[in-house]
């Protein structure tokens, strides 16, 4: 999905401030995106920027569709970054300039890899009703920012049961599972489902920083109560957390290495450097070769915001 709330200020990842506390409580920020979805933005945040090489988190509804509405984003640009879609319910329609059509449907993620430009759009399938997915940005390392893009779509992931709740590895290595997810830093997401409420104990990495996204229901941890579109952040150190679901709930839990060297976002760009995301800005106004075209969808491209800063 595109970042369309067009905020006045780049994200610099950088700014973040040093937290001590070991735990660290991040609220999301709404907005409407229209055909009655409504997105809750944990990251980036002016408390939080990342987590590990993870730049960018949007729950995006649930919402319920009616009269005929959906999403519907039209084309637009990316460099820099991998785009990494979790679906909960409903399906979405990808498409993008190196020709990829695929669908997205519950218990899936497609993964786009952006790497030096591509381009896509997304909209709901005709006849699905509604949508609820996590969105996720991964920033690529420096080495790796612009690398070939692609597309891979998995239908099929790593599924294994704690207690009562039921655990989905969605990229990374955890409890002697692996995500077939091509990522290019250390990182960790499992979606967790618990219907009847459960305690989980979760090892954690002493390398990684983690963060836990409350998609539904509420859940306690280290004695502190997050409820839905909550994001509970832990700094490197600790060997296990303790996490306490009620009945029909669901989390996201993040984890990864700290990011190395500082990245700036804005629209849907991520660089390394201001110049890297002029440049990429212009290509897509200019409409060149750098990010194709895209067949087969109705609608016009979007249209980028100023650049925040003097060119």
């Amino acid at each position: 999905m595109s970042n369309q709330q067009h905020d006045s200020e780049a994200s610099q990842s950088s700014d973040c401030p040093r937290h001590l506390d070991p735990i660290q409580k991040i609220s999301a920020r709404s907005a409407e995106i229209g055909g009655g979805i409504t997105v809750n933005r944990v990251l980036p945040s002016r408390q939080r920027r990342m987590i590990g090489a993870w730049c960018f988190l949007d729950h995006a509804g649930p919402a319920v569709f009616r009269d005929g509405t959906g999403m519907k984003v039209g084309p637009h640009p990316h460099i820099g970054l991998q785009t990494f879609t979790w679906m909960v319910a409903g399906a979405v329609l990808h498409r993008d300039s190196l020709g990829n059509v695929a669908e997205v449907r519950p218990g899936e993620v497609n993964l786009m890899t952006a790497g030096r430009g591509i381009s896509h759009t997304e909209e709901s399938l005709a006849g699905s009703e509604q949508l609820h997915a996590a969105q996720l940005w991964i920033a690529l390392p420096y080495q790796d920012r612009e690398c070939e893009p692609a597309f891979d779509h998995y239908p099929e992931l790593p599924v294994w049961w704690q207690g009562h709740s039921q655990l989905t590895l969605l990229a990374g290595r955890y409890e002697g599972e692996q995500s077939p997810a091509k990522i290019y830093s250390p990182l960790l997401a499992v979606d967790v489902v618990s219907r009847s409420g459960d305690e989980l104990h979760l090892p954690l990495d002493t390398r990684f920083e983690y963060g836990i996204l409350v998609l539904q229901g509420d859940v306690a941890v280290c004695g502190q109560r997050f409820v839905e579109n909550d994001l509970a952040y832990f700094r490197p150190g600790a060997n296990e957390l303790r996490v306490t679901l009620s009945p029909n709930s669901q989390i996201i839990f993040l984890g990864g290495e700290p990011f190395a060297g500082d990245i700036t976002l804005w629209w849907n760009f991520v660089g390394h450097s201001r110049a890297e995301i002029t440049q990429a800005q212009r290509d897509w106004e200019a409409g060149g070769s750098r990010f194709g075209s895209i067949s087969g969808f109705d609608g016009a491209p979007l249209i980028a915001p100023p650049l925040p800063w003097r060119e």
